[in-house]
């Protein structure tokens, strides 16, 4: 029995906290409530010391970790600021993870592969509910633009408005999840895009598919933009590789 005349729960003690992990606490609850609000200057680190009663070592470390999780920005010899919080600033505090991964564990690349897949085809059944004319002309732009690069002595001219095509499928979405999660997953993927891309007929494959795609969202027909686009990821599945 323990002194409160209850057995001891383990899952019930009390944890002590490094001063650090109290501070940042703080100062994210700050962030999160919009009492520091996106653009505005955190306070100093003798401000903060002040405050909680702290010494630097523990403010600098917390001030650090809102950094690498991208909630605040630091200028060279300026005060540190409070960036404008959204999907992509938590996708980017993965960045580094996700990068070591894929090149460390070469299977992480297929995982991401398919991810990508089961991910773009939700995307597109939504975006085919959602496309309006304006988005339609849009997209018909980007695969003209994408035919004009065929000729380009870089190759990566034409990946670059094969990538954007999907971008802006996941933008006619209006979903910010879906559009942060597609430039991630497409940062991530593009590191080990090779230039099978640019086979001698198969840049007016994707063109074509690319032009399914288009034609099945206006037509306002997802299970149609999902199997045009199932026929253009898997078969592009191979243009991304470990080279080594």
């Amino acid at each position: 029995m323990s002194g409160f005349g209850r057995p001891q729960n383990p899952g019930t003690k009390i944890v002590r906290t490094r001063l650090s992990d109290q501070v940042l606490e703080r100062l994210q609850e700050r962030i999160a409530s919009g009492v520091l609000s996106p653009g505005e200057q955190m306070p100093s680190e003798r401000e903060v010391m002040e405050e909680f009663g702290v010494g630097r070592p523990a403010v600098r470390e917390a001030m650090q970790r809102l950094h690498d999780a991208g909630l605040i920005s630091v200028s060279q010899g300026g005060r540190a600021r409070v960036n404008e919080i959204a999907a992509d600033t938590a996708l980017r505090s993965m960045d580094a993870v996700a990068r070591m991964l894929i090149s460390g564990f070469p299977n992480y690349l297929d995982h991401l592969k398919e991810a990508r897949i089961r991910f773009e085809l939700g995307m597109v059944e939504t975006a085919a509910e959602r496309a309006t004319a304006d988005d339609i002309a849009v997209l018909r732009d980007n695969i003209e633009m994408q035919r004009s690069k065929i000729s380009s002595p870089d190759a990566q001219e034409f990946i670059y408005c094969d990538m954007d095509f999907h971008r802006q499928i996941a933008e006619i979405s209006g979903n910010p999840i879906y559009a942060a999660l597609s430039e991630a997953i497409l940062t991530w993927l593009s590191a080990y895009h090779v230039h099978l891309l640019r086979w001698t007929g198969n840049e007016t494959t994707t063109l074509d598919e690319h032009a399914a795609i288009v034609d099945a969202l206006e037509a306002g027909s997802p299970a149609k933009a999902k199997a045009a686009m199932k026929i253009h990821l898997e078969r592009s599945a191979d243009l991304y590789r470990h080279t080594d």
